[in-house]
């Protein structure tokens, strides 16, 4: 999981970046399965990516886009639930 909260007024930027060097950078992984990306209301960006193996990491983005340094936390997968509906 990645974290990061953009510089003022820079969430479009960020996630262009995100979306055009990022998520392509981690699904060319091969252990890569899946990449989620989220925003949230306060220019926050979350990035999930599911690997089958050793995780990689996502490149640095450009600082010019930051308010503070991403974080980043590796989690192992253990399982999946979904809502059985009527």
């Amino acid at each position: 999981m990645w974290e990061v909260r953009a510089a003022p007024g820079r969430l479009p930027d960020l996630l262009g970046w995100v979306r055009g060097t990022a998520v392509p950078e981690l699904l060319g992984t091969p252990a890569c399965l899946r990449v989620d990306v989220y925003d949230a209301a306060d220019e926050r960006v979350v990035v999930i990516a599911r690997f089958a193996g050793t995780p990689a990491r996502l490149p640095e983005p450009p600082a010019g886009l930051l308010r503070r340094p991403a974080h980043a936390w590796p989690f192992r997968h253990l399982s999946t639930y979904r809502a059985t509906h009527p």
